[in-house]
């Protein structure tokens, strides 16, 4: 053989042997299917012993998806001790409403239009100092083209009038309320204090406000916030009213009477669909006597179905929570805990049927129940009653007031002007009247 068809056959040799390192082994079978039976399944040859099996290749597992980040919150509960409504919020928020108008006959404050941080030093800083000094006096020169620490502090006094997160940097939320003209901040102090004409609010030593714009809850004593919540208030479609009440007892471990309107509208058919909900969530039937009804009797395509009496049993599962704060009134609405805590977490909370939801409930109904309204009840003491997963409703000595009120721009008594969202649309309702 010459050396050239050595070569060759060196060549094809070595190909040949290259070929059946990189093919696969024969002995590899598709996988049978999931749940296939193995008498089905073509027996697979015998594996050769493990030393000889060529290295696998072990394929990477897929990386799990991010969850998206929540938004980050940007409202803040205000630490203002200032009660929202005072005996003199009336005539306070008229006097800023006057001087709101000057405002705007002046022709009214500059549009912002980007976020500006500290360090930023475009044009558009000598406009935002200029934007607040429109409403902020403590501004003395509204002038500088540089951000400095008076700049930071001013936004920050804006971010608290607001409601806001005190960052100091204007984006985001604070950015969409500096750009609100100064025609609806007017509109909304003039709307409030027209609503506040209607007040007749006994105010005592000690009340309750609850500003439904703010979702906000302030327990005042002696003229002071003693305690403020974050609260869950009525949805687009189901306002929380506007009310005056006196707080009689504490219901702990209440059971949920539910409104006519819910069972028509959510839980018929909700049981047509799934005639176990009502067992699931733990709700009774009950009929004109009192008597309970097997829910799998009723027709609940009728209109007669709105007719029962539903009763959900207290526990984790209610509707309430563990605590309702009860306030007899013609609205039939009152405060009170909720399962879905986790709620108050949003900066959105225009959420319930009307009713309020308190974060702390407990604590609220510790101080209705602090000896000077009703009997002296501690938080540890009512948390131990709520564990028990007895009834109890503890009546109030002394009866507190309680104001539900829908201010979406006030003055304060120190004369600090505070504006919130008009979510409910009411602020355009009372423009259109006088027109």
């Amino acid at each position: 053989m010459t050396t050239a068809i050595r070569a060759v056959v060196s060549l094809a040799s070595l190909a040949l042997v290259l070929s059946a390192m990189t093919a696969p082994p024969l002995y590899a079978q598709a996988p049978a299917e999931e749940g296939a039976s193995s008498s089905t399944a073509a027996p697979a040859p015998e594996a050769p012993p493990a030393s000889a099996q060529p290295a696998q290749a072990v394929a990477p597992k897929p990386k799990a998806k991010p969850k998206p980040a929540a938004p980050p919150r940007e409202t803040a509960l205000s630490d203002d001790p200032t009660p929202a409504l005072q005996p003199q919020t009336f005539y306070t928020t008229s006097k800023a409403a006057d001087r709101y108008r000057q405002i705007v006959d002046a022709g009214g404050w500059p549009i912002v239009g980007v976020s500006l941080r500290p360090g930023s030093k475009a044009a558009a800083v000598s406009t935002l100092r200029r934007r607040l000094a429109a409403e902020d006096d403590a501004i003395a020169d509204a002038t500088k083209p540089k951000w400095d620490a008076d700049l930071t502090a001013a936004v920050k006094r804006f971010q608290y009038r607001m409601g806001l997160k005190q960052t100091g940097v204007a984006a985001g939320a604070t950015l969409r309320e500096l750009d609100v003209p100064a025609e609806t901040r007017l509109l909304q102090l003039d709307s409030t204090a027209r609503r506040l004409t209607a007040l007749e609010f006994a105010f005592g030593p000690r009340y309750i406000v609850v500003n439904i714009p703010s979702t906000a809850v302030d327990a005042v004593e002696d003229d002071r916030v003693v305690r403020r919540y974050a609260a869950i208030v009525g949805d687009i479609e189901h306002h929380s009213p506007e009310l005056q009440a006196k707080v009689v007892a504490v219901n702990i471990n209440p059971t949920w009477t539910v409104p006519a309107s819910i069972v028509k509208n959510e839980i018929a058919p909700k049981m047509l669909k799934d005639p176990t909900y009502l067992k699931r969530s733990h709700i009774r039937v009950l009929n004109a006597h009192g008597e309970e009804v097997d829910p799998r009797s009723i027709n609940w395509a009728s209109e007669r179905a709105a007719q029962y009496t539903l009763r959900q049993d207290s526990g984790t599962d209610n509707s309430l929570g563990s605590i309702r704060i009860s306030m007899p009134n013609r609205y039939s609405v009152y405060m009170h805990d909720t399962p879905s805590r986790n709620l108050f977490a949003n900066d959105y909370r225009f959420l319930s049927h009307g009713c309020v939801r308190v974060q702390g409930v407990v604590d609220l109904a510790a101080w209705l129940l602090d000896g000077e309204s009703g009997p002296q009840t501690s938080k540890d003491e009512i948390n131990a009653k709520i564990a028990s997963g007895a009834r109890e409703e503890a009546r109030l000595t002394q009866h507190v007031p309680v104001a539900w009120v829908y201010m979406t721009g006030w003055a304060s008594a120190d004369g600090v002007v505070h504006f919130r969202d008009d979510v409910y649309h009411l602020d355009d309702v009372g423009e259109i009247a006088e027109q």
